[in-house]
């Protein structure tokens, strides 16, 4: 594959094992590589503008400028970057967080390598991902908003679809199955292995399911479908 077709990724953690495995990790696949890594968030700040990444892998917590902080500088000054978040904690309040800051990606540091390879390439894609075991969290969180007011007396626009939609009149029900695993946090391996089916095959079913849908991601499918009473947590 001709170098300039790669995936450029650029990593910022404080830890150096964890840095050095997630590049071996990431370098073993032929589309991507990693260009440069970092000990906290100012290495990518300064770095961006030269190198141009296509992804960048951000821990949240780290000395000097964590993820949170350096998240926002670098999308007030490079708006297409591409951030995602590398962290431990699956509160929907480090998430909500995150993503206010500009991040396009939130994943756990306990995910499979399988996991961080397609979430790098869904999100070098233009398209956003959250690790599977919050999204059920971040659906959560997102219904409360939908209906609560804010301590400063602003309420938040709606998240849901007003007019609920029969799911025959949409998806298969192999879809439907599908999107239902997916609700549940199952990742692509998961939802195979469930349904009895191989990995391809759940991923054109996902991607089946976001183009009738009209969504961008996973969790804006299952949002959707939770309203409509498609699927249940």
């Amino acid at each position: 594959m001709n170098q300039q077709d790669k995936i450029k990724i650029m990593i910022a953690d404080d830890h150096q094992l964890f840095r050095e495995g997630i590049k071996r990790i990431i370098n073993l696949e032929e589309d991507m590589e990693v260009i440069a890594d970092f000990s906290d968030g100012s290495g990518i700040l300064q770095s961006y503008e030269e190198l141009n990444p296509d992804v960048i892998l951000m821990d949240i917590n780290m000395p000097n400028m964590n993820g949170v902080e350096a998240t926002k500088k670098v999308k007030e000054l490079y708006s297409e970057a591409k951030i995602m978040i590398l962290s431990i904690h699956d509160d929907e309040g480090y998430v909500f967080e995150t993503l206010r800051s500009g991040a396009t990606g939130y994943l756990l540091k306990d995910m499979e390598a399988e996991t961080l390879i397609d979430a790098i390439r869904v999100v070098a894609e233009g398209s956003a991902y959250i690790h599977p075991n919050v999204t059920g969290k971040v659906i959560d969180e997102y219904r409360r908003l939908s209906t609560s007011e804010h301590k400063d007396g602003y309420v938040s626009e709606p998240v849901f679809i007003d007019k609920v939609i029969d799911w025959r009149s949409v998806l298969t029900k192999r879809e439907i199955e599908v999107l239902q695993l997916m609700a549940e946090g199952n990742s692509n391996r998961a939802i195979g292995e469930k349904l009895y089916i191989s990995e391809k095959t759940v991923k054109n079913h996902v991607s089946s399911i976001l183009q009738k849908v009209d969504v961008q991601d996973r969790t804006q499918a299952v949002i959707t479908a939770i309203k409509n009473g498609w699927v249940h947590l």
